[in-house]
């Protein structure tokens, strides 16, 4: 879409490390869009801080900073409040059903008028089977589904697993499919001969689901067979102060540097380009999340040209594995250490795989991504039951 938007937009979002509602913002400011962006903290670690801010001409017009005396969990029951007034907008953009419904009140009262679900992950029993917060979360995100102009998923598998949980009538929302990307022009690429650093990269949340510990013994084993490997763990999480010490105990000191979060995601994609090989060691879990997703990381590791070493937990797995030359092991760290050695140690296997990461990611450039869309929701906005902002 190369025509200018004289639209106004709000996004509202729980998180502050790249993926979708930024890089929706990045794609609107650019083209002259009039945005808002309201995030708030999604995780314990970043604080009690609630990040506004505005867009205007292509640039940041406004930055304020709030903060409330909850941090996460506890704060998203404050979320609706903060900022007490959002300015009218042509579509709201909401990244969890309790964002979405705020912008359905915001409909409600003629302050914006197309409101959009956009699931950012899919999580059956999300609070526990018996948690009462789970069934008010289904009922939320259930209302979201039926009542916004529109649903994004990001994933087939997620659209399928939530309708079917969700018991969502045919008249619910239209759903599309907006996977996972990557500013594919501006992300550096590793070097054709990447594979000589030995450099391995873990990106993400250090939490349970990762695989954190698996990797660190991976590495272990691999400096004790003579792979003289190093590697970066970029993210932060409730586990990162136990991953040190076990990183400590096994001897990890001098090769592995914990980044912890890096704000600055042109810093995170120099920092991948610098590796050799990206590893996603998902824990194997009945109804964890990574099984419903498209997870960021993986589109991050791919713009960067870096072969995969991961486990076969995401829904697209078998194809990263055929198409974009990802190689799949089990969730064992004697597993995990015989696959990154076998892509590191074939300079002609690595280069392959490097050039398939980077044909695959291709089509997953998010300026690709959004255009059907925002060129549907354009559409719905000059139909004439669409009631102009008053």
């Amino acid at each position: 879409m190369s025509t200018e938007l004289d639209r106004s937009f709000a996004i509202v979002a729980n998180g502050f490390a790249d993926g979708p509602a930024q890089a929706l913002r990045d794609y609107l400011v650019e083209r002259g869009a009039r945005v808002i962006t309201i995030l708030h903290p999604l995780t314990r670690e970043q604080g009690s801080w609630h990040r506004i801010a505005t867009y205007a001409a292509g640039r940041r017009a406004s930055e304020r900073v709030v903060r409330v005396p909850l941090a996460p969990p506890l704060s998203y029951l404050l979320d609706p409040f903060v900022p007490l007034a959002v300015p009218p907008v042509d579509v709201w953009f909401g990244f969890n059903p309790l964002a979405c419904a705020r912008g359905l009140l915001a409909r409600k009262r003629n302050r914006a008028r197309l409101v959009v679900l956009w699931s950012v992950d899919f999580t059956p029993d999300r609070f526990g089977p018996r948690n009462p917060a789970t069934r008010i979360y289904d009922w939320l995100d259930r209302l979201s589904c039926i009542h916004a102009d529109a649903h994004v998923e990001l994933s087939e598998a997620a659209r399928a697993a939530r309708s079917r949980r969700l018991k969502l009538p045919t008249s619910a929302a239209p759903t599309y499919i907006v996977p996972m990307g990557a500013w594919i022009g501006r992300t550096p690429k590793t070097d054709v001969d990447g594979f000589r650093k030995h450099r391995v990269v873990f990106l993400g949340h250090l939490n349970q689901t990762k695989g954190l510990e698996v990797l660190l013994h991976a590495l272990s084993l691999l400096r004790s067979r003579g792979d003289h490997v190093v590697a970066d763990i970029i993210g932060t999480g409730p586990l990162e102060s136990s991953l040190r010490a076990q990183a400590e105990s096994l001897g990890l000191r001098e090769v592995l540097r914990f980044h912890g979060f890096v704000s600055e995601h042109r810093e995170v994609e120099r920092l991948l380009a610098d590796a050799s090989v990206a590893v996603a060691p998902y824990r194997p879990e009945e109804g964890a999340m990574t099984a419903y997703a498209d997870p960021g990381k993986l589109k991050a590791y791919l713009a960067a040209g870096l072969p995969i070493v991961m486990t076969e937990v995401p829904p697209n797995a078998s194809e990263l594995a055929s198409k974009a030359g990802a190689e799949i092991v089990s969730f064992d760290e004697n597993a995990l250490a015989k696959g990154i050695a076998s892509v590191l140690n074939s300079p002609v296997e690595w280069r392959a795989r490097r050039r398939a990461a980077l044909a695959y990611a291709g089509r997953f450039d998010w300026s690709v991504l959004f255009e059907d869309l925002v060129r549907d929701l354009l559409r719905k906005l000059t139909r004439p039951e669409t009631n102009p902002i008053t």
